[in-house]
C-alpha cells in the first residue's frame, strides 16, 4: 500500500495549489474564493522519490457538526486518521490566526507526524514571514510558494524524512536469480556451468573461444531455488578482438553482464588475476552488479597459500570499491569445491538486495559524523543532516545537507567503507549520492 499524505489547513491557504504541485498536474480547482474544495480529492504522485497517495481536504473550520462546514471538517479529520503524514498549511502572507493556533493544538494531540508548511512566501522577504509559525509547536516550518514552485525541494526533503520506511519487496519464489559467468577465454566458464548444471550442457575443450554466444539455462540449485545462469563468451583485450564474430560475442557478454544480478568471475588460478579480470570486475561494479570470484583449476595449484595471498593483494590494491568479494577456490573439472559456489552467490545476493531501515541508518550516520566531522570546503562548513536508503540492488545511500555535494572524495570513501563494515555488505557495489539543501529563509539577491 502506498504511503498516504493528507493536506490540511483552514480555507484559502493554498492547499489545493500545493496538492496540484505535488501531484504534478492540475486536478483540484484553485480559486481565491474560500471553501472551493468541499469533498476531499485523492491522487497518486511521485513525491520525495516515492510513489505516494495524496489527499486534498476541505478547509478546517470551527462549525456545528450538522452544517456543511462541520461535515467538511469531519471529512478532513477522517482523512487524517488514514494518513501516514500530514502537511499543515498556513498562509505566511496573512500571518497566524486563532484558527491556525487551535488546529495546531489539535494536531499536536494526534499520532500522525506533521510537517508545517508556510505557503505564499514568494518574494525577497517572504521566507521571513514563516518565522512566526514556530510558536505553533509543530517544528521547523517549511517555506514554500505552491503557486510559483518556490521551496518545493526543501518540502520534498522534509517529506522524505518523515515517510515510513519502504517495505521490502516480496521476492517471487519462482523468479529466478539472474547469474552470469564471466571471465577470459579458456578460464573454465563452460566447464563450471556443466558442473553446476549436472550435465554436459556446454561444449568444452582445451581450445579457447569454443563458446561464441551467451547461452542461458535455468535450473534449481541445491536449495530448490530457481537460477537463470548465463555462460558468456570469454572477453579478450580490445586489441585482440579482430574478427567480426568475436566482436559480436564480446557485445553479447557485456549485455549479459548488464542484465544479471550476480556475476561469477572465473579466474584461472594458474595464471592469477590480471588486468583483464580487473577490467571485468570494474565493469560489473559500474553496472551495479554483485560479484563472486570462482578461483578455478585450484587442484593444479602447488603453493595455494601464496596463490590466495596474491589474489587478495590484487583485490585490496585494485578493487577497493568492492571490498570483501567472496573468493571460492574450486575445480570445475573434478567438481571439487563447486558446492561452495552457490551458497556464496546467495549470500552476496542477499547483501546486494538488502535495505537498511531509516532509523538504523541515521544512528550509524550520526556516529560517523561524531567520529569524524566533515571537513571545511573553501573555508565554509559542510553540514550533513541525514541519510536515506531509497533503494537496494545495489545498496544506494543518499546524504542530504548544506553543501553536501562539495564533500571531498576521501570523506565519501570514509562513509562508504563505514557503511559496508557497519552493515556487513562485502563484495557489492555501494552507491553514495549527495544532495545539497538551501536555506529557504535566506534573503535572495533577486
Amino acid at each position: 500500500m502506498l504511503p498516504t499524505i493528507v493536506i490540511l489547513g483552514r480555507p484559502n491557504v493554498g492547499k489545493s495549489s500545493l496538492f496540484n504541485r505535488l501531484v504534478g498536474r492540475r486536478i483540484a480547482i484553485v480559486d481565491d474564493t474560500p471553501g472551493v474544495t468541499r469533498d476531499r480529492k485523492e491522487a497518486e504522485g511521485r513525491v520525495a522519490g516515492r510513489d505516494v497517495r495524496l489527499l486534498d481536504t476541505a478547509g478546517l473550520e470551527e462549525a456545528a457538526p450538522e452544517t456543511i462546514q462541520g461535515r467538511m471538517r469531519a471529512s478532513s479529520e477522517a482523512a487524517l486518521r488514514e494518513a501516514d503524514l500530514a502537511l499543515f498549511v498556513i498562509d505566511a502572507r496573512t500571518g497566524l490566526t486563532p484558527a491556525d493556533r487551535a488546529f495546531a493544538t489539535w494536531l499536536r494531540r494526534q499520532s500522525v507526524p506533521v510537517i508545517l508548511v508556510a505557503n505564499k512566501t514568494e518574494g525577497r522577504f517572504g521566507g521571513q514571514a514563516a518565522f512566526e509559525a514556530y510558536e505553533l509547536g509543530l517544528g521547523d516550518p517549511v517555506a514554500v510558494s505552491a503557486e510559483h514552485g518556490d521551496g518545493m525541494g526543501e518540502l520534498h526533503d522534509a517529506i522524505r524524512e518523515h515517510l515510513p520506511a519502504e517495505a521490502e519487496e516480496q521476492e517471487d519464489p519462482d523468479r529466478p536469480l539472474r547469474l552470469a559467468i564471466i571471465g577470459r577465454p579458456n578460464a573454465g566458464k563452460s566447464t563450471l556451468l556443466n558442473a553446476l548444471f549436472g550435465q554436459e550442457r556446454m561444449i568444452t575443450g582445451p581450445e579457447p573461444g569454443l563458446t561464441r554466444d551467451s547461452v542461458a539455462v535455468e535450473w534449481r540449485d541445491e536449495t530448490g531455488a530457481l537460477v537463470r545462469l548465463v555462460d558468456t563468451a570469454g572477453l579478450r583485450k580490445k586489441a585482440r578482438i579482430e574478427q567480426a564474430l568475436e566482436k559480436m560475442s564480446a557485445a553479447a557478454s557485456i549485455a549479459a553482464l548488464k542484465e544479471c544480478e550476480v556475476a561469477v568471475l572465473v579466474i584461472d588460478a594458474l595464471l592469477g588475476m590480471e588486468e583483464q579480470e580487473l577490467r571485468l570486475a570494474r565493469l560489473a561494479e559500474r553496472e551495479g552488479r554483485a560479484v563472486v570470484i570462482a578461483l578455478n583449476k585450484w587442484d593444479a595449484v602447488e603453493d595455494r597459500a601464496a596463490a590466495r595471498r596474491r589474489i587478495e593483494d590484487v583485490l585490496t590494491a585494485s578493487l577497493a570499491q568492492m571490498r570483501g568479494i567472496a573468493v571460492v577456490p574450486l575445480s570445475a573439472q573434478t567438481g571439487r569445491g563447486v558446492e561452495k559456489l552457490m551458497p556464496a552467490v546467495r549470500e552476496t545476493y542477499a547483501h546486494w538486495n538488502r535495505r537498511i531501515p531509516t532509523g538504523e541508518l541515521n544512528r550509524w550516520f550520526e556516529a560517523m559524523l561524531t567520529r569524524h566531522p566533515p571537513p571545511l570546503s573553501e573555508g565554509r562548513r559542510i553540514k550533513l543532516r541525514y541519510a536515506t536508503m531509497p533503494k537496494a540492488r545495489p545498496p544506494t545511500v543518499v546524504v542530504f545537507g548544506t553543501r553536501a555535494e562539495q564533500l571531498p572524495e576521501d570523506y565519501r570513501r570514509y562513509l562508504v567503507n563505514g557503511f559496508r563494515e557497519a552493515f556487513a555488505m562485502p563484495g557489492v557495489p555501494i552507491r553514495l549520492q549527495l544532495r545539497g539543501t538551501t536555506n529557504p529563509y535566506a534573503e535572495s539577491d533577486t
